[in-house]
Order: structure tokens, then C-alpha cells, then sequence
């Protein structure tokens, strides 16, 4: 899931990897948001595929260093926006987004646009800090 954070604190996430993808550099990339100390939203307009299966080694990596990051992932993370124009697919990510916020410690948001996902962080943004730019 590379990460964009050009422009922070908007950080654009893609699950569309190669084979030869490093997690690694994902996760470093994640830190390193993390240690800006500063909330920030996570947007995506390429969700993973329903049929997407991690290994048990990907799984075990992944709650491994979400343990090792809970409280700063539930304090600066405002959410996960994923960007679906289909009305059935985000239905369908309604209920996933239930297990996403146990698991990460951050809500899952859906959005049809991305402006409405845009708006949505927005929001999200300047209730947290009080301010309207973004």
C-alpha cells in the first residue's frame, strides 16, 4: 500500500502493487507520517479487491505493527476514505468498515467523489485542529 503524502495532511493510499512491492518502505512511510505528530487523513480511490487474500505472514506483520503503533494511529489517523463510485460497493464496504475500525484503531469513510471524499477530510481536519485549512 504505497503512500503519497505529498500533501500532507492528505496522504494518498494505493493498493495497486507489483510483485516485487516492498511493504517495508510502506510501513516506513507510515511512520514517518506518524511521527510528524500532526492528524491526517487517508484517502484512497483504489480500494482492495474483494478478492484480495493476505498471507498469514503479511497478516501477522500488519497486527504486529499496528500493536506497536495503536495509540498514535487512534490519535493522529483521523480516518480512511475510500473513494467508490458504485452505491453497491460502498454498501458492501459499510459492514467491512466496522472490523477496519476494530482492527486500525480509525474509522473507514466512504465516499462517491473525490470531492465529497475531499470534503469529507476537510471536515474531518478542521474539527480536529480547528482550522479551515487544507
Amino acid at each position: 500500500m504505497p503512500l503519497d503524502s505529498t500533501n500532507f495532511p492528505l496522504v494518498w493510499v494505493t493498493y495497486e502493487e507489483g510483485p516485487d512491492h516492498d511493504h517495508d518502505k510502506d510501513f516506513q512511510a507510515f511512520e514517518a507520517n506518524l511521527r510528524r505528530g500532526e492528524p491526517f487523513v487517508l484517502l484512497t480511490d483504489s480500494a482492495l479487491a474483494e478478492d484480495h487474500e493476505h498471507s498469514q505472514e503479511e497478516k501477522k506483520r500488519n497486527a504486529l505493527w499496528m500493536k506497536r503503533h495503536k495509540a498514535e494511529l487512534r490519535n493522529l489517523v483521523l480516518a480512511m476514505i475510500v473513494i467508490e463510485p458504485s452505491a453497491a460497493k460502498r454498501l458492501a464496504f459499510k459492514a467491512f468498515g466496522v472490523a477496519f475500525a476494530k482492527f486500525w484503531g480509525y474509522p473507514m469513510r466512504l465516499a462517491s467523489s473525490r470531492e465529497e471524499a475531499l470534503e469529507i477530510a476537510r471536515n474531518l481536519l478542521s474539527e480536529r485542529t480547528g482550522s479551515t485549512a487544507v
